[in-house]
């Protein structure tokens, strides 16, 4: 699994002009599922989430989970984190998990998260987006199950 996580002050997703996740501040988190991802993916993706400690404290430092700060998050399914763009202009998209595979891991991170107790939001699968958001730092933070980056 990939995802990349942004520190947001607010964030929302919007499919055919109906908003359908918002929160304030927290993490937008675009999460893309690997065809050989296993539930060890999963459980190591949403350990990572929900341990990074980049709210800061105060004395300032990025010291600080989404819990400790009471913070949401925003899930939206992205399966171009699997884009290689290594050959030509055109990415290729197999090594993506397909689409049933692919709203299943999605749909248990997102249950597992609520199940820890942090408000979550979400997108729509497999619907045409638009995500808002105002990063907040900026922080960006890759995250990739089989350690990749």
């Amino acid at each position: 699994m990939r995802a990349v996580v942004q520190r947001v002050s607010r964030a929302s997703v919007t499919v055919e002009e109906r908003i359908t996740g918002q929160i304030g501040m927290g993490f937008l988190v675009l999460l893309g599922v690997e065809e050989e991802d296993t539930e060890n993916d999963l459980d190591y993706m949403l350990r990572k989430v929900l341990g990074l400690r980049v709210f800061t404290d105060p004395d300032g430092k990025m010291n600080l989970d989404i819990q400790d700060v009471g913070g949401s998050l925003l899930v939206v399914s992205q399966f171009t984190l699997f884009g290689d763009c290594r050959k030509g202009r055109r990415p290729s998209f197999i090594s993506a998990a397909g689409p049933e595979k692919g709203r299943l891991y999605y749909e248990k991170f997102v249950e597992q998260a609520r199940a820890s107790g942090i408000r979550v939001e979400t997108g729509e699968f497999q619907a045409q987006m638009e995500v808002e958001l105002v990063n907040d730092g900026p922080v960006t933070m890759l995250l990739d199950s089989h350690k990749l980056f």
